[in-house]
């Protein structure tokens, strides 16, 4: 590995400054060059897109300086990647000099057009992450750099593909380093470090719809966003029209995640929560166990959709439809006919409701032809928004408020028994029910459960609008109502479902992936596993391991690519001197690189934290914050927010209380703990006064 500032990584340095300068030239070139009939269309709108679209390409040349623009090299025989005579970088001017391939987060290009930089997306660039000796994809050798503070180049290593064996040195210390990096602040992008198990994933087509199951610390997370950015770059004309989102569990998660598809080039993503996607608001209350199971149960759809379809009742008499001075009447029975018909077509609610004025009218229309009065074309939709058809539309087919909806089913218990009438016991009718008893939707206190049931109607009444491509993180935790609210929002579109099913803490969440994409509408998914975290050290992973056999049987072990001196430490202190043990915990861990995660029961977090602060600890507290994360290096985190997150080291304060809060039972409480163990990528101190979980006191704990 060269780390001295030797010719070559003078070299180096200054390759890197000209594709920094030439990024600037073609940011620069993008804002000052006229856009084709910007001003020759003397037309507001249009020249309002094309600056639009400008500033958007802009964007996506935007210059991060404490970000390098190439984090690694590739050269092939000459020839291989640049055509002969037409320009390219070669390393020197000898004529078998081979052909150089700078890869980074974007392409960049010379005046002359010459690249200067590939993008990492690009297909060329998949051999940087798959070529192997076994394997070189054509490749000479691959060349990973290293970086200091505000990204400069200090180090380069070069891994021999060539060679008929690895050599002893085969580039791992520089992606080892970068892997294992200490981090601060929000999640960061892994573009330079991606391994080819997760590539594989990366780079699958638009069309796939990808269920990923992945262990703690194995980059799932990673994966579904870099998968974005991928697709953004093969397919950027389909997705800009059709959208992306990436749907996460809460804000706090959201706000962990928000600065990687910048980094890579990708401003134009929504990141939003499950409500923030459906756009009812978020939750304001939380569900007893049993309430959000019976109300997550995809039995709720069917529910709904009857005391929906309660409302449409066939005319008991004539329409009588006034026509200048005479009368024209549709026979009940001919009305109960058309009715009959649309309701036998399944069609959204508001459709119906539409088509049944169509249809009256067209009977009325008929009525008056045979009668000798003339119609023209405009006859029928003149007839469909006169006030005696719209007042019998009103009365056979009414308007539908899907929150009114809701609100009634599950205030008013004769209803609900009847929509509910064989698929929910009187039990799971009570448990369904809001409670208070609220009289309107502005005193009205939603649940998570409650958003899907008013989302379910809403879609019922009118078709939602669907995007291109969804991701989905942490899925392991979303009830059946809930993927049929995300399924709606696919369409024609596809996902990147991700999770654990390990780590399910919420009552109600789908049992398996074969649930979940099924409620999805997805059930030919393909399907992954990721088991090899490459951050999280093999001490931890074991220790948390120990919790698999009790809250998922069925699930192997994940395993960890390295192992850390110091990566575990266990902290029994006596009773009354738990925060004074956390606040040292806490400091001790203060004095190495990193962040810091003090994850605890809910409940316990605000004594814990004035401990901190009592001790002269700066410390902010995830959820009441969005900036929790950039504000202090070190976080006080609520179990129930831990999930996604990751800190260099995590103070596990009381095990047995963060498995003892969960709702709905012991194996739901000891996945909470699963979950907290596993935030932690270099060093996890649990400390305790109570006695570990039975399942955690292994011998040699």
């Amino acid at each position: 590995m060269e780390t001295a500032p030797s010719s070559e990584i003078r070299t180096e340095r200054a390759r890197l400054a000209a594709a920094r300068e030439a990024l600037r030239r073609m940011r620069k070139d993008v804002l000052t060059t006229e856009t084709a009939l910007g001003d020759a269309v003397v037309d507001k709108y249009t020249n309002a897109v094309l600056r639009r679209s400008r500033e958007r390409r802009a964007e996506l040349l935007t210059d991060l300086p404490d970000v390098p623009l190439f984090f690694g090299r590739l050269a092939y025989p000459r020839g291989r990647l640049f055509d002969d005579g037409e320009g390219g970088l070669r390393d020197g001017n000898r004529p078998d000099s081979p052909d150089l391939g700078y890869i980074g987060r974007r392409n960049v290009h010379d005046a002359a057009g010459t690249p200067l930089v590939l993008d990492w997306r690009a297909a060329v660039s998949t051999a940087f992450y798959r070529a192997g000796p076994r394997d070189p994809m054509g490749v000479l050798t691959r060349r990973r750099y290293g970086f200091g503070a505000g990204g400069e180049l200090t180090a380069f290593e070069d891994e021999d593909l060539t060679a008929p064996e690895p050599a002893a040195e085969t580039g791992d210390g520089l992606l080892a380093a970068e892997i294992e990096r200490p981090r601060t602040g929000p999640m960061r992008d892994i573009v330079a470090t991606i391994q080819p198990e997760q590539d594989d994933l990366v780079r699958a087509p638009l069309e796939t719809t990808l269920c990923v199951q992945g262990a703690p610390g194995t980059g799932k997370t990673a994966v579904a966003l870099h998968r974005i950015a991928y697709l953004l770059y093969t397919e950027r004309d389909r997705l800009t029209r059709a959208g992306v989102a990436i749907v996460g569990p809460n804000r706090s998660f959201l706000s962990y995640i928000r600065n990687v598809l910048p980094a890579l080039g990708e401003v134009q993503v929504e990141q939003t929560t499950l409500a923030g996607l459906l756009g009812l608001g978020e939750a304001e209350r939380t569900d007893s166990a049993e309430a959000a199971r019976v109300k997550g149960d995809a039995r709720m759809a069917e529910v709904i959709r009857r005391d929906l379809r309660s409302r449409v009742r066939p005319p008991e008499e004539s329409i009588a439809v006034a026509v200048g001075t005479r009368r024209h009447r549709v026979p009940a029975e001919d009305a109960a006919a058309i009715l009959k018909d649309l309701t036998a077509q399944d069609l959204p609610y508001a459709a119906g409701r539409e088509l049944l004025a169509q249809r009256i009218a067209g009977a009325v229309q008929s009525a008056m032809e045979r009668a000798g009065r003339p119609c023209d074309a405009r006859t029928r939709g003149r007839l469909a928004r006169s006030r005696d058809v719209s007042s019998a539309v009103a009365a056979i087919w009414p308007k539908a408020d899907p929150v009114r909806l809701v609100l009634g089913l599950l205030t008013d218990p004769d209803r609900l028994a009847r929509a509910a009438d064989g698929l929910l016991t009187p039990d799971e009718q009570r448990a369904a029910m809001l409670p208070g008893r609220p009289r309107g939707p502005k005193s009205a206190r939603w649940s998570e459960a409650d958003l899907a049931l008013i989302d379910e109607a809403a879609c019922l009444i009118e078709r939602p609008e669907s995007v291109g491509h969804l991701a989905v993180d942490e899925a392991q935790d979303l009830s059946p109502m809930q993927c049929r609210a995300l399924g709606r929002r696919l369409g024609s579109g596809s996902a990147t479902v991700l999770g654990d099913l390990a780590q399910a803490t919420r009552p109600g969440a789908v049992r398996d992936w074969d649930e979940l994409l099924g409620h999805l509408g997805r059930p030919g998914a393909e399907r992954a596993v990721l088991d090899r975290g490459y951050r999280v050290p093999a001490q931890i992973i074991d220790f948390a391991a120990r919790l698999l056999p009790h809250i998922a049987p069925g699930l192997g072990a994940p395993s960890s690519a390295r192992r850390s001196p110091g990566a575990l430490r266990l902290t029994r202190t006596a009773p009354g001197g738990l925060a004074a043990a956390a606040a040292t915990a806490c400091a001790g861990a203060l004095r190495a690189e990193g962040s810091v995660g003090l994850i605890a029961a809910d409940a316990d977090l605000p004594a814990l934290r004035r401990a901190l602060l009592d001790a002269g600890l700066e410390a902010a507290l995830l959820g009441t914050d969005e900036n929790a994360m950039e504000a202090e290096r070190l976080v006080c985190v609520p179990a129930s927010l831990a999930k996604g997150l990751e800190f260099d080291t995590v103070v596990a304060v009381e095990p047995s209380r963060i498995a003892a809060t969960a709702p709905g039972g012991s194996a739901r409480g000891l996945r909470l703990l699963y979950v907290a163990l596993t935030r932690a990528v270099t060093r996890l101190h649990v400390v305790h006064t109570e006695p570990l979980p039975e399942a955690l006191a292994a011998p040699d704990a």
